[in-house]
């Protein structure tokens, strides 16, 4: 059965800095009640040993808490929460707990409530990223726990990854528009986040390998039908004569094809519009939306399988797990 690394004790910090265990404490509580030049030192000593707060009681920090730590950019995305739901139909039969907590696409907040999940001992913790910072790095060395990273099977790995290549999933799908006859697409891109600019990269290589000039329009905003709409009119001004639309994902595909309906615009024949993950409104839409759809529950499923086999024993036999995806052209292209 895997075990926990050792983790650093405030004893191991006061006797770096060489100031009692209390002062760190009092320090870590509350910061303003120790100099600036103590407190930089403490936060230095901090983070070079990668040191976790525990707020679970001292007789569990060695002990299993049967909890497993999930970090998702949004609680109310369709796409994690049903990459929950299959983490749950494996872990809630065998006894584990999820703890959610979520981070905005923000680095910072991550490491935050990573460092919150490890302070409760979690069992194991599964990511939504693949790109962290190097605090949120050194503590899950320190944390010597299972790590899987899902959604991106491209970027490097902290030990294990499972998902789907979304750059070429992207590509693929770019591809199918152009064969459709759609040669002027503008793809519309929200969060900007790394999955965002791998899809991004994708549908401009498919572009450009057909002669076409890549289009984009890009915002660090969060993704809404009613921000498909708005990205469709901002493109009728810049680009009229554009005849496709690929969107980074169904949400602000399925935006524009509403607007486009609003505003008399024949969806395939003017503007061909497709979207990125499958949501079951795009299939029951009309036109049904074309999309590429992805294997969230599965996703989730297969990380819980691949956390629970760790916390058993097992090595790891496949540090990247790639499970796919699908081009369904449907109706909108």
């Amino acid at each position: 059965m895997a075990s926990k690394n050792k983790r650093p004790t405030l004893q191991d910090v006061a006797n770096l800095v060489g100031v009692t265990k209390m002062t760190v404490s009092r320090c870590l509580r509350t910061p303003d009640n120790v100099s600036d030049s103590l407190r930089q030192k403490i936060t230095q000593a901090v983070e070079e040993l990668g040191y976790i707060p525990n707020r679970a009681p001292d007789i569990l920090s060695n002990a299993k808490s049967h909890a497993i730590g999930v970090l998702v950019p949004s609680l109310t995305n369709q796409v994690f929460a049903e990459i929950i739901r299959g983490i749950e139909t494996i872990t809630e039969p065998a006894g584990y707990q999820l703890m959610l907590a979520h981070y905005s696409y923000s680095a910072t907040l991550e490491e935050k409530n990573i460092e919150m999940l490890l302070s409760y001992n979690v069992d194991a913790i599964i990511l939504s990223e693949n790109h962290h910072t190097e605090r949120t790095k050194k503590m899950l060395k320190t944390a010597g726990i299972p790590v899987i990273e899902i959604m991106d099977t491209v970027s490097p790995a902290i030990e294990q990854s499972i998902g789907f290549d979304n750059h070429a999933a992207s590509k693929a799908m770019t591809q199918a528009m152009i064969d459709k006859g759609h040669d002027q697409i503008v793809y519309f891109a929200a969060r900007l986040d790394v999955r965002t600019k791998l899809k991004l990269a994708g549908y401009e290589e498919a572009m450009r390998s057909n002669g076409l000039t890549p289009i984009s329009l890009q915002t660090t905003n969060a993704s809404s039908f009613t921000l498909g709409a708005d990205l469709l009119h901002k493109m009728r001004k810049d680009h009229p004569t554009a005849n496709g639309i690929f969107c980074t994902n169904d949400d602000l595909a399925v935006g524009a094809i509403y607007e486009c309906q609003r505003l008399g615009i024949r969806v395939p024949e003017d503007i061909g519009i497709a979207g990125f993950h499958g949501h079951d409104l795009s299939n029951v839409m009309v036109p049904r939306l074309a999309t590429v759809v992805t294997p969230r529950e599965k996703i989730g499923v297969i990380s819980a399988e691949q956390i629970l086999q760790r916390l058993n024993g097992e090595a790891i036999h496949q540090t990247t797990i790639d499970l796919g995806f699908q081009i369904d052209l449907r109706d909108s292209i």
